[in-house]
């Protein structure tokens, strides 16, 4: 069956990725949780500990997997090879569901590392950090509405399948966080997850992991945007940092 072409196969594709993204909301919401310790069963300082070096060796697996579904789903080539099995009107829902299921094994298999990097028990000092670590989740949504959220977490798609309207080529749009640095969602979950006044090991271990993919997935995002906008992303590149909101000289024109 066509999910693309017929028009009861569309309406099942349009369930599917709605139902995808109550899973994307639900676990979103758990991890905000997870990480900064707040309303969920389990936290990332909470289960029977084990040795830390059997736990440290599981949560680098578990970030690794993470990593590695992410980067790959997220490539041109696996999204072509992945047309010829399911339509790409559900490509973008999929990739959310599965990297949701992901998060949802890590928490379930995340092993707490208890001992204490830091602790601030000054009330100012606290405050601000539980402030910038919700800025940070702030920031993340903000990013998402600012370019498409609903075509970043694969409704869109399904929607605009379903209504037929003409293809659109891409376009290329810097709005304002998008002026300062050219991947504010990173820079929102990067002030989210090492913005705590109790850093344990296994906290630490999850921000440093988490971090090293940030950078690592960028990266690779940067490619497939210069491949799709050329020359304009480069002066971009060129003219606003990556994800930390340095200051970069912008190039003049040759006179």
């Amino acid at each position: 069956m066509n999910l693309d072409n017929n028009r009861t196969a569309r309406a099942i594709g349009l369930v599917y990725s709605a139902c995808c993204y109550v899973v994307f909301l639900i676990t979103c919401l758990y991890l905000i949780g997870f990480v900064g310790n707040v309303a969920v069963p389990k936290n990332i300082n909470d289960g029977p500990l084990v040795a830390w070096p059997v736990a440290a060796l599981i949560n680098c697996a578990l970030i690794l997997l993470f990593g590695v579904q992410h980067t790959v789903m997220a490539r041109t080539g696996f999204k072509q090879w992945l047309a010829a099995i399911i339509p790409t009107s559900v490509e973008r829902s999929s990739y959310v569901l599965l990297s949701s299921l992901v998060l949802v094994l890590m928490f379930w298999l995340w092993q707490p590392m208890t001992f204490t990097v830091w602790k601030v028990e000054t009330t100012w000092a606290k405050a601000l950090l539980i402030g910038l670590f919700w800025l940070g989740w702030g920031i993340a949504l903000l990013a998402t509405f600012l370019i498409d959220h609903f075509e970043l977490f694969g409704l869109k798609q399904v929607i605009d399948r379903w209504r037929k309207p003409t293809p659109q080529a891409p376009v290329f749009r810097t709005p304002l966080l998008y002026k300062i640095v050219r991947h504010p969602l990173y820079l929102g979950f990067l002030i989210a997850f090492w913005a705590t006044p109790y850093m344990t090991s296994g906290h630490l271990l999850f921000a440093i992991g988490m971090t090293v993919y940030v950078f690592i997935g960028a990266s690779f995002e940067e490619k497939d945007l210069v491949r799709l906008f050329g020359e304009r992303y480069r002066r971009y590149q060129q003219e606003v940092s990556m994800i930390l909101p340095w200051s970069k000289t912008r190039k003049k024109d040759p006179e």
